[in-house]
């Protein structure tokens, strides 16, 4: 291939990743995480004092909670299994007519069990709000609102992001057998990470193009679906979403008590699919004439359509079958196109394997960012002469840069880390969870003191703040399990005890990285931007040369 045209893939390649990468390094931050959105809520959820019921007492508990609750008749969910954050059976929501379809403060939940008598026990709920900040985090790379502007932005980064991939694979062509799996140690540091980089980028280069492709499609879907619901579907894919509205005019109501038992329903849609695990059934208008039951599962040798599986919709009086549409393993095959880009990009198959292969991907995506930012500020370095006896200044755009990418990329992990130890601590003194306050406060101090104390001394102390942030996740459920009188719990289940394990194993990892950090700003040279600040004319305070690994 020509030089010239590798010198043009090489400069597209870092320009489209110094406009993106720290934007998606928070994006794959977050992703990782939302891997693990149901034990992350898990976790974070307090003890319910609500018994749970046999399954054959849930007719009782639908006929009566309906009688007393018509508000929940609309669309209820009546959950099979028992979990930290499913605090009861059955559970709902209202929102208020004239309230916006992005203010999750307008809505109101509800759970329902049976007390003692058989009467059902209703009570307002809050769910944790921190597993769905997360994903919004990861959804719109950072911004704290999921609007489709911001989706648009991410699918502007999404699209940069492809072009850097593609670029990326361009330059390392010419030398790919050569340097693919050479990882060179030694005094060079700025050759071992490029090495890394270089390694990293293509092992998981697959991995790469389909979370791009798929971000690209989510950030315009709603365009796509009324395309394909315009050219395949003849108008009537759309309403398989979305929830079943009364016909029009007067019409009989139907009696809740008459519904097939839940567990006749879950025979029926395990007789249809056999692979098909459920988990949940969604009842919508029951009393009207489009009632209609999604039984809703998992099938771990299909593809699900949604993060949380798919359903086959029953007629909850009959048991007739109106839609396998979404079902995993029965979907057709436009369908199952659409429900591929879900499934590829969230995990929705494979099984727990694959949730833990996407989660480690993710992280070594974010580390692929944060590790090219650093590359470019490092190529950008003054270097010493032998004779010099004092560091040359380092440009400008370089030390910011380097600032910049440290406390976005730092303090987005010490955010997501104090929002969910925060968050517990703040439930348990009597306060709520303020997931966005935690996060930004931690976000914006990192970002402030990058900027004054310098790239290289901020990097160790930020390093060391998400080590001890991360460490107080399993250390605030050990408080809570030694001392329960202290308002704190800890949930003895694997979920809950993963997400303690992989926290303890992130704070080692940063600690790590804080001593590695420590050591090259202290006996690294002195001419590189990661130096140990030293003033020099015309610097603005915390703007002096730095010295310290890219780490």
């Amino acid at each position: 291939m020509r030089t010239d045209f590798v010198r043009i893939y090489k400069a597209v390649h870092t320009w489209t990743g110094i406009l993106t990468g720290m934007a998606l390094f928070i994006a794959f931050y977050a992703g990782a995480l939302t891997v693990f959105k149901e034990p992350l809520a898990r976790w974070i959820a307090p003890p319910s004092a609500l018994q749970q019921i046999p399954l054959e007492q849930a007719p009782q508990l639908i006929a009566r909670t309906l009688a007393a609750h018509p508000d929940s008749r609309r669309d209820f969910t009546l959950h099979l299994r028992q979990a930290e954050h499913l605090p009861a059976p059955m559970d709902w929501q209202t929102r208020p007519a004239e309230a916006d379809d992005h203010d999750e403060t307008a809505v109101r939940h509800f759970v329902a069990t049976l007390d003692g008598n058989g009467e059902p026990l209703v009570q307002a709920h809050q769910p944790s709000a921190l597993p769905h900040f997360i994903d919004v985090l990861h959804r719109v790379v950072g911004l704290p609102v999921d609007t489709d502007p911001n989706r648009w932005i991410m699918g502007v980064a999404a699209a940069l992001y492809t072009l850097a991939l593609v670029s990326g694979v361009v330059v390392l062509l010419p030398s790919l057998v050569k340097d693919f799996f050479a990882l060179r140690l030694g005094r060079n540091l700025k050759r071992m990470w490029l090495d890394a980089h270089n390694v990293v980028g293509i092992v998981s280069l697959p991995f790469h193009l389909v979370m791009a492709l798929t971000a690209v499609v989510f950030a315009y879907h709603d365009g796509i679906y009324a395309l394909q619901d315009k050219l395949i579907h003849d108008g009537q894919w759309s309403t398989a979403f979305q929830r079943q509205r009364p016909a029009e005019g007067p019409q009989a109501t139907r009696d809740p008590a008459e519904m097939l038992p839940p567990l006749e329903l879950v025979a029926k849609a395990r007789a249809f699919a056999p692979g098909f695990t459920p988990s949940m059934l969604q009842y919508q208008q029951v009393t009207g004439p489009r009632a209609v039951v999604r039984v809703w599962g998992k099938d771990e040798a299909a593809v699900s359509p949604r993060a949380r599986g798919g359903f086959l919709a029953l007629d909850p009086y009959t048991g007739r079958v109106l839609s396998s549409d979404f079902l995993p393993g029965q979907q057709s095959t436009p369908n199952l196109f659409i429900s591929s880009f879900f499934a590829l990009h969230m995990a929705a198959f494979g099984g727990t394997p694959v949730q833990w292969m996407y989660f480690l991907l993710g992280l070594a995506g974010a580390w692929l960012f944060y590790s090219g930012n650093l590359l470019w500020v490092e190529s950008r370095r003054r270097k010493q002469a032998r004779d010099a006896a004092t560091p040359p200044p380092q440009r400008r755009d370089a030390r910011l840069m380097a600032a910049a990418t440290v406390g976005v990329c730092l303090g987005c992990i010490c955010g997501i880390s104090l929002a969910l130890v925060g968050g517990k601590w703040l439930y348990a003194l009597g306060g709520s969870e303020a997931s966005a306050l935690l996060y930004y406060s931690a976000f914006f101090a990192a970002i402030a003191w990058a900027f004054l104390a310098g790239a290289g001394r901020a990097a160790v102390h930020l390093l060391w703040l998400a080590c001890a942030l991360t460490l107080a996740i399993p250390l605030t459920s050990l408080t809570g399990a030694l001392l329960p009188g202290s308002g704190l719990w800890a949930h003895g289940s694997p979920a809950s005890l993963g997400v303690d394990l992989t926290a303890l194993a992130g704070a080692a990892c940063f600690a790590l990285m804080a001593r590695a950090t420590r050591r090259r700003l202290c006996q690294g040279r002195q001419d590189s931007v990661w130096a140990a600040p030293t003033r020099q004319p015309g610097d603005a305070p915390g703007q002096g040369a730095e010295n310290g690994s890219p780490v």
